[in-house]
């Protein structure tokens, strides 16, 4: 094998890597905790459907903002929540699983909860 086409084989090789693993990093349930968590409080930051898993902010009674990771876009809308659905302040429950490191305030959700609807965004996991 010629010199250039191992060094261009190499180079396949080490992108394919590349590209893979923060796919690997941000899917399944990994580095979340086993038992489930309720959270309650105001919404700090909208329902975002960008990205490869639509994302929030609440903030909890004691002031600390948390991180809501939920199902990829299309799943989180088909479950009936959509971007500005939802507004800025308003009161927000959310169950599911938080993230296992100490001082990450990061919670991977299976409900949402508001206004007296239940957003199922990971109801299948039960």
């Amino acid at each position: 094998m010629q010199k250039h086409s191992i060094v261009a084989l190499v180079a396949a090789f080490g992108l394919v890597a590349l590209l893979a693993a923060p796919a690997a990093a941000h899917h399944g349930w990994g580095g979340q905790a086993q038992e489930e968590t309720t959270l309650t409080g105001t919404l700090a930051a909208p329902v975002s459907l960008a990205g490869p898993h639509a994302t929030m902010k609440i903030k909890t009674a004691d002031g600390q903002v948390w991180d809501i990771t939920m199902a990829p876009p299309a799943r989180t809308a088909s479950a009936g929540l959509k971007e500005g659905l939802i507004p800025l302040g308003a009161t927000v429950t959310v169950k599911g699983h938080r993230n296992t490191t100490r001082g990450r305030f990061e919670m991977k959700t299976e409900y949402v909860q508001w206004n007296n609807r239940t957003f199922p965004v990971y109801g299948d996991r039960h």
